[in-house]
């Protein structure tokens, strides 16, 4: 992807449209999501240094998951600012902060490479959103800007594709069913495109946060089935769904079943459970 103003425009519509598209099933698959990602927010919290009475920015903040984690920690006295592109998940983000009963929460449509905001916040965080920019380092930047000095900022993104199969072959599979070249996972925008920590934390530094570091967590997927998780891609994996959609219902109803058997290797006595890592980066604004 080139970064002229075009491309960088044409690539944000589209990422609106994915995850428009996408906002009902997300949505609805907050319990499965929560408990998949639980830990692995709890580790980006504790490396933003949130606490009670902090002021924070909650960039691509999807249907407000870690929002509610985020106003509990913060608590009445705190104030989070949750900021997402697509105006179906920050609808749906809104109800969900008011039926948990937080008023110290405010959700925005916004871009987080044009953010414009100024150095009042006191932690920022952004949970598997910055790899979907057309450009993570103005990202990054703007995330910079608007934090005060002194502040942390820490970001969670999938690793790279040995550690990520389930993603590779999910789309590796969907391209065949399309007839299609299958999407790089690790280009520009792609679901793994920031997975090498080497360059993810050269970016840090490149929007001049201090003290960098980075390291990888673990996220697995644990359900009862292979069916399960193919459920879960059906209905909230964006960049699967947007291959299935052009599709006939026969060819459509073909890939899930493929994707199904494929990943029955992941079914154990216990249940099912599909390997996933993320990288956690975090670093602070000079004071």
């Amino acid at each position: 992807m080139s970064n002229s103003r075009a491309d960088i425009d044409e690539h944000t519509a589209e990422m609106q449209a994915t995850w428009d598209a996408s906002a009902a099933g997300w949505d609805n698959n907050s319990a499965l999501i929560r408990a998949w990602l639980h830990a692995a927010t709890a580790a980006m919290l504790d490396a933003a240094d949130i606490q009670p009475g902090l002021r924070v920015l909650d960039v691509a903040a999807g249907a407000g998951d870690q929002t509610i984690d985020i106003a509990h920690r913060i608590g009445p006295h705190g104030r989070v600012v949750a900021i997402d592109l697509s105006p179906q998940l920050v609808a749906r983000a809104t109800i969900n902060l008011q039926r948990a009963g937080y008023k110290n929460a405010e959700v925005r449509v916004g871009n987080g490479e044009a953010l414009g905001l100024n150095a009042t916040f006191d932690a920022a965080v952004c949970r598997l959103g910055l790899m979907f920019y057309a450009d993570p380092l103005v990202g990054l930047i703007e995330m910079r800007r608007a934090l005060k000095p002194g502040a942390r900022a820490a970001v969670l993104v999938f690793s790279g594709p040995a550690r990520n199969p389930l993603i590779v072959e999910q789309l590796e599979i969907a391209a065949r069913h399309a007839g299609i070249a299958r999407p790089d996972p690790c280009q520009p925008g792609g679901l793994l495109s920031l997975g090498d920590p080497a360059q993810l934390t050269a970016q840090f530094a490149r929007a001049e946060f201090q003290g960098v570091e980075c390291r990888a967590v673990s996220a697995p997927m644990r359900l009862s089935t292979a069916s399960n998780y193919v459920d879960f891609l059906r209905t909230a994996a964006g960049p699967v769904v947007k291959i299935a959609n052009g599709l006939v219902d026969q060819q459509r109803a073909a890939l899930w079943f493929d994707l199904e058997r494929a990943f029955a290797r992941y079914q154990f006595s216990n249940g099912w459970c599909g390997p996933n890592e993320l990288l956690l980066v975090s670093g602070q604004v000079e004071t």
